[in-house]
């Protein structure tokens, strides 16, 4: 089968850690032709959707050239309908624009046209990283919404310590942890919400985030065995991986498991076939939707084949049609 991933530009991965090259491996390595499709390569013209997509060829394991831009090597450009693949894999990076809600209308559309894209278009536009946890208020910390300061000064009080965090943020960026009485509770209310032009979200600071930020997979329904916890720095209220946290791989305990059970099926029944639940303590702090990572962290630490259970389930549900 021919699989296409629509991606960040090729040489910009950081191929020694990056999730995407790890499912390519895993792709190649069962006899699957693997092509590339990055961003601004997706078009429609006289009604039919389209890319411009490279064929890969690239060691099967990480090599000395993981650490360089030329970890793979590409034929020459094809045009290609996305119909014509047996399966498109989403794993552009956020920011989660207006370009790119326009890029999932475009594959929508080649959806309409016999295409299988993975996670589908219309989830992942419906599923804002932050703002899908609202869907399951059994699951969450106490949270709001809002570009209201009266509203995020009243949080606050309430629950004397909080986070806030931007709607469209990634990798940790823009999140504050604030208390009650801090001096600088304002000016981090009109910063955050550009003065009351932007809503934000807040949630009660749980001070389980010393036990890390635990990254847990969701495959089809299925649920990988073994967390990625991102431990803060020290001084730092942060677990992302971006923000410095050291990602630690762990069995999943009673908790976890049941919490990922629960949201793996409420999740793959809204066409969402690869997920990145971000989980403090017992509480779901994300949904992520866009490009979850965390393969080869889990793999390196534990021999847990993450890549191959995609590819495995991949391949199931190609099959089942």
């Amino acid at each position: 089968m021919d699989i296409a991933f629509h991606v960040d530009p090729l040489d910009k991965l950081k191929a020694y850690k990056d999730s995407t090259v790890a499912m390519m491996r895993a792709a190649a390595a069962r006899g699957h032709g693997v092509y590339a499709i990055e961003p601004g390569d997706v078009f429609s013209r006289a009604g039919s959707v389209q890319a411009v997509a490279k064929r890969l060829s690239l060691a099967l394991t990480d090599d000395a050239r993981d650490h360089s831009p030329n970890w793979y090597e590409a034929d020459e450009p094809m045009l290609r309908p996305l119909a014509d693949f047996a399966a498109v894999i989403e794993r552009k990076d956020p920011p989660f624009n207006m370009e790119y809600v326009y890029h999932t209308y475009l594959f929508e559309r080649a959806c309409d046209q016999g295409a299988r894209v993975f996670n589908r278009p219309g989830a992942i536009r419906d599923n804002n990283e932050k703002m899908a946890i609202l869907k399951h208020p059994d699951m969450i910390a106490p949270t709001v919404v809002t570009r209201s300061a009266s509203l995020l000064r009243e949080f606050v009080a309430e629950h004397n310590d909080a986070i806030f965090k931007p709607l469209d943020g990634m990798g940790g960026s823009g999140i504050f942890r604030v208390r009650a009485g801090d001096a600088n509770l304002n000016v981090i209310i009109e910063t955050l919400t550009q003065l009351g032009t932007q809503s934000i979200m807040a949630q009660r600071y749980l001070p389980e985030i010393v036990d890390g930020d635990k990254r847990i997979l969701l495959i089809n329904g299925q649920v990988v065995p073994h967390a990625l916890a991102r431990i803060p720095m020290i001084g730092e209220t942060r677990g992302n991986m971006a923000a410095g946290g050291k990602p630690v791989a762990r069995a999943l305990s009673e908790s976890d498991r049941r919490i990922a059970e629960t949201m793996a099926a409420r999740l793959s029944k809204e066409g969402l076939f690869l997920v990145g639940l971000d989980v403090i303590g017992d509480k779901v702090t994300e949904i992520n939707v866009t490009s979850p990572t965390g393969f080869v962290e889990i793999e390196k630490q534990t021999g847990f084949d993450v890549a191959g259970l995609f590819m495995q389930q991949l391949e199931q549900t190609l099959q089942n049609g």
